[in-house]
């Protein structure tokens, strides 16, 4: 039995031919691979995991997108198309290897910061990348994280959020078992300096306080570009950051969030960027969910 994928527009058109037609006739020609600049890409395979991540919504998730649909994969002593996290997972795992190389002093938070805050939210010809739904829409960071791999880029990212590994032992241990301070650092999560952030819980005002760590010149000045989610006001203080030769390399701020209208609502999403004068442009995915009743969720 001889089967053919189609999407949904051609099997419209096949449907619309074989119903307004009496005697259709099928002609199944062999596969063509297109390459080039007419190909679509990249863009958010369908099967990719969404966010936002119900159990930690105060963690933006997924981090990062990466190439995973149709990838050439080595199986025994052969060779066979596969899709899937299992595809992508080997190219950011080797970009990391690349960075490490480049930077072994690097924490692991500085190499994930450096790939999400460098990754593309366009594609090649500069258009919005596109996640497959129903209808197809432009990617969010709850299809994407802060965009899709530039592996170039991260070698030089210019500002990193680092962590301290005790932040990440105190989360761990949140979720393995209930203890004396869990209850308030759970809800403070989005306190965590990740390169990303989310606020689930948006009532009246909230802010959020990051930390970053020049990995560029000695000398920058770096200012911040905001991109406010849909229905909240966002403000960024300092919003001038400057590194000086001798001086310290890290830099702390912070971002404070008002709901601009009392509605129950879904997600909004935004970014913050910091720019320098020269190449570096350093960006992370913000996501806000205004609340103005507790018990009401919209995990959309």
């Amino acid at each position: 039995m001889t089967c053919v994928l189609v999407d949904n527009e051609i099997a419209r058109r096949i449907a619309t031919y074989a119903t307004s037609t009496r005697d259709p006739k099928v002609k199944v020609s062999q596969t063509v691979t297109m390459v080039g600049s007419g190909v679509l890409s990249p863009r958010v395979a369908a099967f990719s995991s969404r966010g936002p991540s119900t159990q930690f919504p105060a963690i933006l998730k997924p981090d990062v997108a990466a190439p995973g649909a149709s990838i050439l994969a080595a199986v025994g002593d052969s060779y066979e198309f596969k899709s899937g996290t299992s595809m992508a997972c080997p190219h950011v795992s080797a970009v990391v290897a690349l960075l490490k190389s480049v930077h072994p002093d690097w924490s692991p938070a500085m190499i994930k910061s450096a790939i999400v805050t460098t990754a593309s939210v366009v594609d090649r010809f500069g258009m919005p990348i596109q996640a497959e739904a129903v209808p197809r829409k432009v990617a969010d960071p709850f299809d994407f994280g802060g965009g899709h791999i530039e592996p170039e880029r991260a070698v030089d990212p210019g500002l990193l959020y680092d962590i301290d590994p005790i932040e990440y032992t105190k989360f761990f241990n949140c979720t393995l078992a209930t203890l004396d301070y869990c209850k308030s650092y759970m809800g403070q999560l989005y306190q965590l300096n990740l390169p990303s952030i989310a606020v689930p819980d948006l009532n009246d005002y909230v802010t959020v306080q990051r930390t970053v760590t020049n990995v560029g010149g000695p000398e920058a000045t770096y200012k911040a570009v905001v991109d406010a989610p849909a229905g909240v006001n966002m403000f960024v203080e300092p919003s001038v950051i400057k590194f000086t030769r001798g001086g310290s390399k890290s830099a702390t701020f912070k971002v404070t969030f008002v709901g601009r209208q009392k509605v129950q609502g879904g997600y909004t999403f935004g970014s913050l960027t910091w720019l320098d004068d020269n190449t570096h442009s350093v960006r992370i995915p913000i996501a806000v969910r205004i609340v103005i009743e507790n018990f009401v969720a919209d995990t959309s």
